[in-house]
C-alpha cells in the first residue's frame, strides 16, 4: 500500500504540476478532517512519510498556560508528563492510533477533501504564476469564440480572457489560431483565477516593440510614450541612452523591417516612431509629424501649445476627425492648438488695423443719377409727339424708317425702358384698329413700334380694303 501510495503522488507531480508536499500537505489535511468529523477527535493529528508513504495517525495538543479548549488544549504540567521538554505553545503528542481506524465512508470522505485541497493548490499556482507576469506578454490558442469575449488557451489547463473591449478592430480570431495578448491582471474568483489579456492595450505595442527591437529590449533605446488609437493609428516616442545612436532609426530598422514586424502582428495598423524632446516646442512640433510646422507657442499656466503650420499642412496636421491632432495631445500630455499662417497674419493684421471710418451716405444719390438717364419718360415725348403732326402719304420707306430707329433707342435703353412704351402703345394701337378686320389688326400688333406714328394711313387702308372684302364674300 505505500508504494502504491508513492506512485500515485508521483503521477500526480506529473499532471498537476504540484510539488510533493504540497500534494502531501493535501493528502494529511483530508483524513485528518476525515478523522476529525467524528465529535472527539478535534485533537487527531496526521503526518506521512514521503519517501515511504507510511501514515501515522495520533493524538496532539498545545501547550498553554491556561487551558480554554479541553479537547485541543493542555496545561504545561500535564504536558510534561508525555514530554518532559515540553514547553509553552509546542505541540504534544498524547496518544498513538491505528490508521485504519475508520471506515468506507470515511475514506470517501478523506478523497473528496483531498481533491478539492489539490484544485485550491493548482488555483493558486495559477494565480502566482500569472499574478507575476502582469504587464508580459503570453501565447495562447483561440479556444472558444463568444458573443463578448475569445477564450485562449494559454496551456496546462489555463484559459485566458479576451474581451471585445480588449480587441482590435482589425483583426478577426478563428479557432485555432495563435494569438499574442497582453496580461492585464488575474482576479481570484469562487471558480478559480481568471486570467484578462488585451491587445488594445498600449502595453501591447511596447512589448511588441521589444520583442522586435535589440536596442529597446536591452535599454540602449528607451519608449518614452505611446499614444495608440487600437485598428487605426498609434504614435511611439523614443530616446536613445547611446551618444551617437539614432533612436528612431534603430526602432524603424533597415528599409522598415522591424517596424513593419510590429504592424503585420497588429494587422495593418500605422505606427508613426517619433524622437522624444526635453524641449517642450520641439516635441509638440515632432508630434505633430508628418505635418510641418512653422512655430510653436508654449503656454506653461495653462499647459497649452499654439501651433503654427503652413496653409496647405493645415488638414494634416489635424488629420482625419482630428486623429493626428488628438494622438499627439495625448503622446505630449500639451494641450495643442492649431492654426496656418494665413489666418494668424489675418488676425494680427486686424489688430494692428485703425478702426474702420463709416462711409459716407453721398454714394446713394450718386447711384440714383447714373439709373436716371435711363427713365422711359425721355423717349415719351417722342411718341405722343408723331399723332400730332401733319400726316403724310405712307409708303414703304416711311413705314420701315420708324421701325429702325425705334429699335435702336430700344436697345440703347434698359430692358424695363424699352418693355414700357410696348406696353403703352399696344393698347392705343388696338382702340384705333378697332374698325378693321382682323388681319388689320394681327398685322398692327405684330410691330407696334412702326404703327405709332401713320395711324390714320393705316385706317384709310383699312377702309380701302373693306369693300374688297364685301366683294369677294
Amino acid at each position: 500500500m505505500s508504494r502504491d501510495f508513492v506512485g500515485a503522488l508521483l503521477q500526480l507531480n506529473a499532471e498537476k504540476q504540484v510539488s510533493r508536499e504540497q500534494l502531501i500537505g493535501a493528502v494529511e489535511d483530508g483524513i485528518q478532517s476525515a478523522y476529525r468529523r467524528v465529535a472527539g477527535d478535534e485533537d487527531i493529528q496526521v503526518r506521512i512519510d514521503a519517501e515511504t508513504g507510511k501514515i501515522r495517525v495520533f493524538r496532539a495538543r498545545r501547550v498553554v498556560d491556561e487551558v480554554e479548549d479541553e479537547l485541543t488544549e493542555i496545561t504545561l504540567d500535564a504536558a510534561r508528563t508525555h514530554d518532559p521538554a515540553a514547553s509553552v505553545g509546542a505541540m504534544v503528542e498524547t496518544e498513538q492510533l491505528d490508521g485504519d481506524v475508520f471506515g468506507r465512508i470515511g475514506a470517501q470522505t478523506a478523497k473528496q477533501i483531498v481533491l478539492q485541497r489539490i484544485r485550491e493548490v493548482e488555483r493558486d499556482q495559477v494565480f502566482d504564476q500569472f499574478a507575476s507576469r502582469e504587464g508580459e506578454l503570453i501565447n495562447g490558442t483561440v479556444n472558444r469564440v463568444e458573443p463578448r469575449a475569445i477564450i485562449l488557451d494559454a496551456g496546462k489547463n489555463v484559459e485566458a480572457i479576451l474581451e471585445t473591449k480588449e480587441q482590435s478592430t482589425l483583426e478577426h480570431y478563428r479557432i485555432g489560431q495563435n494569438v499574442k495578448a497582453f496580461v492585464l491582471e488575474v482576479r481570484r474568483t469562487v471558480r478559480g483565477p481568471e486570467i484578462f489579456v488585451s491587445r488594445s492595450h498600449k502595453g501591447f505595442l511596447r512589448r511588441l516593440f521589444e520583442l522586435e527591437v535589440p536596442e529597446i529590449h536591452s535599454g540602449t533605446v528607451e519608449i518614452k510614450a505611446i499614444a495608440r488609437e487600437a485598428g487605426s493609428r498609434s504614435k511611439v516616442a523614443v530616446a536613445s541612452r547611446q551618444e551617437g545612436l539614432d533612436p528612431v532609426g534603430a526602432t524603424v530598422g533597415q528599409r522598415g523591417a522591424r517596424v513593419q514586424a510590429v504592424v503585420a502582428e497588429l494587422a495593418g495598423e500605422k505606427i508613426d516612431v517619433i524622437p522624444w524632446s526635453d524641449d517642450a516646442g520641439v516635441f509638440v512640433a515632432n508630434a505633430l509629424s508628418p505635418a510641418q510646422v512653422l512655430s510653436v507657442d508654449i503656454d506653461e499656466e495653462h499647459r497649452i501649445a499654439n501651433v503654427t503650420v503652413p496653409e496647405r499642412m493645415l488638414s494634416l496636421a489635424i488629420g482625419r476627425e482630428g486623429q493626428n491632432a488628438r494622438l499627439a495631445a495625448r503622446l505630449t500630455g500639451w494641450r495643442i492648438d492649431i492654426r496656418s499662417d494665413v489666418s494668424v497674419a489675418e488676425a494680427k493684421a486686424a489688430a494692428d488695423a485703425p478702426p474702420e471710418v463709416d462711409a459716407p451716405t453721398a454714394e446713394a444719390p450718386a447711384v440714383v443719377e447714373a439709373v436716371a438717364p435711363v427713365d422711359p419718360a425721355a423717349d415719351a415725348p417722342a411718341a405722343d409727339a408723331a399723332p400730332d403732326a401733319k400726316p403724310k402719304r405712307a409708303t414703304k420707306a416711311s413705314a420701315v424708317k420708324p421701325a429702325a430707329a425705334t429699335k435702336k433707342a430700344a436697345a440703347d435703353a434698359k430692358p424695363e425702358a424699352a418693355a414700357k412704351p410696348a406696353a403703352d402703345a399696344k393698347p392705343a394701337a388696338t382702340k384705333r384698329a378697332a374698325p378693321a378686320k382682323s388681319t388689320v389688326a394681327k398685322s398692327t400688333a405684330a410691330k407696334p413700334a412702326a404703327a405709332v406714328k401713320p395711324a390714320r394711313a393705316t385706317r384709310k387702308s383699312a377702309a380701302a380694303e373693306a369693300p374688297t372684302e364685301e366683294v369677294a364674300s
